[in-house]
């Protein structure tokens, strides 16, 4: 069992995992729920900040599923206003491809939920509309993902959740201008709710308890919608 310390000081437990010698750089850590699974959540990790909130850690394993953590570059990819701006193979698309290989071939995990925040969900994105050929996840999380100022187009063919902070107050333009921005495909449901990607509020004191349960309701009708396979694209 490895330990993971957190840059603000909690210390979360994480087993390390050990990945083929010949593998990419990048780590990746496990921890595991109480209930026998398949299921899994890939959450990936800019090195430049902080863990996933541990009450959406904890979330995850009570309803199930094993949460992944592994770190990649979000800096790799050069923003660009064109469909498909990576010409070469980026560490972090291997890194991805490594970390899903050992879930399903080691571990015999069947269900992946990729999960990415902030810059690492353009990497997420990018990678999924790359592979919508092969299909590798079963879903995609994005919160508050930061798309930069281009224009998004993608094909992804999984179920997408985005969630972003909703703002003071609604400007319909402003909102039509962003979804014109992004487009990431065909099964995409917006979710905007106010401090719905902050820290764990039981941790520092910061953030709205309120709101993260609205949080969770929402992602948890979103997950049962997917795993019945019945989703509808809608803005929540």
């Amino acid at each position: 069992m490895g330990l993971m310390t957190d840059q603000s000081g909690l210390v979360d437990e994480y087993e390390a995992v050990a990945l083929p010698a010949r593998s990419v750089s990048s780590a990746v850590f496990v921890r595991r729920s109480a209930r026998p699974t398949r299921r899994a959540v890939l959450h990936l990790h800019d090195l430049t900040d902080s863990l996933a909130p541990a009450d959406l850690v904890r979330w995850y394993n009570e309803r199930g599923f094993h949460f992944y953590l592994t770190d990649v570059s979000a800096t790799e990819l050069a923003p660009s206003g064109r469909r498909g701006p990576v010409k070469a193979k980026p560490a972090a698309f291997s890194a991805l491809e490594v970390a899903c290989g050992y879930l399903k071939q080691a571990d015999g995990i069947d269900a992946i939920i990729l999960s990415a925040q902030g810059p690492t969900a353009r990497v997420a994105a990018l990678w999924c509309d790359a592979r919508a050929v092969s299909n590798p996840v079963e879903a995609l999380i994005l919160s508050s993902p930061d798309f930069g100022k281009e224009r998004i187009r993608l094909d992804i063919t999984c179920p997408v959740l985005v969630i972003s902070a909703a703002g003071p107050w609604r400007d319909t333009r402003r909102e039509r201008r962003a979804n014109d921005s992004v487009r990431l495909g065909q099964h995409v449901t917006w979710l905007q709710i106010d401090g719905a990607v902050g820290p764990d509020p039981a941790d520092n004191g910061v953030g709205s308890l309120p709101q993260r349960r609205r949080l969770f309701d929402e992602m948890g009708r979103w997950l049962g919608a997917y795993m019945y396979g019945q989703v509808r694209d809608q803005l929540l």
